[in-house]
């Protein structure tokens, strides 16, 4: 008889079926499916796909600019990136938290191939974060009154944020065996994120995610964030971190060596690229938009008014020439027939970084406009296209401090279908009694307490009686230093209580 003894193979020695790396993809599968299935990873998901079922049904997100809607794809995948951090972490060290790491040493994978399938199933988390980003902003892309156009650079952020803190829990596995580190390392990575994020210099897009303080929309071609090279950037540290992880874990073949110096070329050109600041033509095509949009724009005309946007905008001038139609069909005397110029405006001097006033405009009978729309921004166009009719221009209607503002917030309310919800949205401190400031696209209005009286008893009247006793009182209702009480007299109204100073 003769025995035949097969020599036990070597760990990491590739077999006929494929040796280390076909288990190491089968390892993979299982930890991704167990690090998708995983309770913190899924409250995340949770909470970003909730969170933005949420905002999207938000008045202003009925008018999105994509130049805008990319970055607002950055924050949530932040909290899915930390789940999977100390999910990875955990799944790293399950093995030694278990005693059963020396089961390990007798088997055909290797601790470095295991890493592999742990770094893995993080890319899987990435991409199940890249669908939920792509649902998101094809939404908004989506919208009717979507407008811009958006950046890959920006949307590659969250699914790149979610890979690099994956790969980060990963690594700190291999370098401290403590399942404390993790949720330490998220500590840390909060108050980093808090303190740095804030400033406004170049070292903050050495973060993941890098926010804007302002409510400022400006043109795509104007946005100057490097987003293209940081998305480099983010990439490159990810994929660095991983082949950390796998050199700590013993896989030091030339192939991961190798990797690990172009991810380390990648992480500094993206890190310096993305530092440059803008450019001289940048800086110049800004204070052109800003000083002299005409050269910028292109103007159309409806029903005799004339409307100007930047190129991205055209889509808007029809929600515009809509309000301007009902403002003026409110108005009576020459002003109901009077045309207007629309301009769109915007201060982009400064950037994103800073939100510059918009001073009123002194040519007769041209209102401005921003580059935001929807919400509250309906309103106080309204009220600005409203005073351009009754004082001329818009400086002059900032100065008023009469009561020729009860026929003006007449007409910036009126039309709509619930005007006291209206009033509240265009006064600053919200509030539909007392004075306040109204808003506009620039500079506010202001009203006195009687005035509101007088307005509160207008619009409780009937609409078609309110604009027939407002069209019959026209000339009277807007003649210069007409008092809260003349007011009230001329549209048959009580006399109202309060202080009728300006403040």
């Amino acid at each position: 008889m003769t025995t035949i003894v097969e020599k036990p193979l070597a760990p990491g020695t590739p077999n006929e079926t494929g040796g280390p790396f076909r288990a190491a993809l089968a390892l993979a599968l299982f930890e991704s499916r167990r690090l998708l299935t995983r309770i913190p990873v899924l409250l995340a998901f949770a909470v970003y796909v909730g969170w933005t079922v949420w905002r999207a049904g938000r008045a202003w997100g009925d008018y999105p600019a994509l130049q805008d809607a990319d970055r607002a794809t950055q924050d949530a995948p932040m909290l899915v990136g930390l789940a999977v951090l100390v999910s990875v972490n955990q799944a790293a060290l399950r093995s030694r938290r278990h005693g059963t790491e020396r089961h390990f040493a007798v088997l055909l994978l290797p601790q470095w191939c295991r890493t592999v399938a742990h770094a893995l199933s993080v890319v899987a988390a990435a991409l199940v974060t890249a669908v939920c980003v792509a649902g998101q902003f094809g939404r908004e892309a989506l919208r009717p009154g979507a407008i811009g156009q958006g950046s890959v650079g920006e949307l590659l952020v969250g699914p790149l944020t979610v890979l690099l803190l994956g790969l980060a829990g990963l690594l700190m596995a291999g370098l401290v065996r403590s399942v404390l580190a993790a949720p330490l390392l998220v500590v840390f990575g909060l108050f980093l994120f808090a303190f740095w994020g804030t400033s406004d210099d170049a070292s903050r897009w050495l973060l993941p995610a890098v926010g804007e303080f302002t409510s400022n929309t400006l043109p795509s071609d104007l946005m100057g964030r490097p987003a293209g090279w940081h998305a480099l950037y983010l990439a490159g540290l990810a994929l660095l971190l991983g082949l950390v992880a796998v050199l700590v874990a013993g896989g030091r073949k030339p192939a991961v060596l190798a990797g690990t110096a172009g991810a380390l070329a990648m992480t500094l050109v993206g890190a310096m690229a993305q530092s440059g600041g803008d450019s001289a033509q940048l800086v110049a095509a800004r204070e052109r938009a800003t000083v002299h949009p005409e050269q910028l724009q292109s103007c159309v005309r409806r029903d005799g008014s004339t409307y100007c946007a930047f190129p991205e905008w055209g889509p808007r001038v029809a929600d515009w020439a809509a309000v301007v139609d009902r403002v003026r069909s409110l108005a009576g005397g020459a002003a109901h027939e009077q045309d207007v110029v629309v301009r769109q405006r915007v201060e982009a001097r400064y950037g994103l970084s800073g939100d510059g006033a918009l001073l009123p405009l002194e040519r007769p009978h041209e209102v401005t406009v921003g580059t935001q729309w929807g919400g509250n921004r309906v309103p106080e166009f309204s009220a600005a296209v409203a005073g351009v009719l009754i004082a001329g221009d818009e400086k002059a209607a900032t100065s008023i401090c009469d009561a020729r503002i009860v026929p003006l917030m007449w007409l910036a309310v009126g039309w709509e279908s619930d005007p006291l919800d209206a009033l509240r949205r265009v006064r600053l401190d919200d509030s539909i009694t007392g004075s306040a400031m109204v808003l506009q696209p620039t500079d506010g209005l202001s009203m006195t307490v009687a005035q509101t009286e007088v307005l509160r008893a207008l619009l409780d009247l009937p609409r078609g009686e309110a604009g027939t006793r407002v069209k019959d009182r026209w000339r009277e209702l807007t003649a210069p230093k007409i008092t809260a009480a003349r007011a009230a007299e001329l549209l048959d109204l009580p006399e109202p209580d309060g202080d009728d100073k300006c403040s």
